[in-house]
């Protein structure tokens, strides 16, 4: 299966960084892109679950297909690291019709990157909560 152009460039860039401080420190630079929220937006509504750094995920939808949304996605983390992987989920998931993310194997992907044998297994699990979540909000969309 064809991956999305922005996942494609994503898996690209990671793949040139050979150590794990490299991907560790390009994963940082990631989250330094990420706009800032809003207090109103870190709620426990937009809170994630699961995660031991505060990593907050606001959903916004484009009904330009009832059955099957565009999914729009801007998020937050109060840790460097954290918010990287925000970054990261965000590019795999954000822009994407609930159908397309129900139907991503979102776990794959992350594992190509590389990054979660060098995560703690306390950021392994709040990485596979953002994924959940948000694979969640798709199937909560779907007829």
């Amino acid at each position: 299966m064809k991956l999305p152009q922005n996942i494609q460039d994503m898996m690209d860039d990671f793949s040139y960084l050979d150590d794990w401080e490299d991907r560790y420190m390009h994963v940082i630079e990631l989250g330094k892109s990420l706009a800032p929220l809003s207090d109103n937006e870190r709620n426990a509504h937009t809170k994630v679950n699961g995660c031991v750094s505060q990593v907050w995920l606001v959903l916004e939808t484009k009904d330009d297909n009832i059955n099957n949304p565009t999914l729009h996605y801007r998020g937050d983390s109060d840790a460097h690291i954290v918010k990287g992987l925000v970054a990261v989920v965000l590019t795999l998931f954000s822009a994407r019709t609930a159908q397309e993310i129900s139907d991503m194997n979102a776990l794959a992907i992350l594992s190509g990157l590389g990054l979660e044998e060098h995560l703690t297994p306390q950021r392994s699990n709040g990485l596979h909560a953002m994924v959940k979540r948000i694979k969640q909000d798709a199937e909560n969309l779907l007829p």
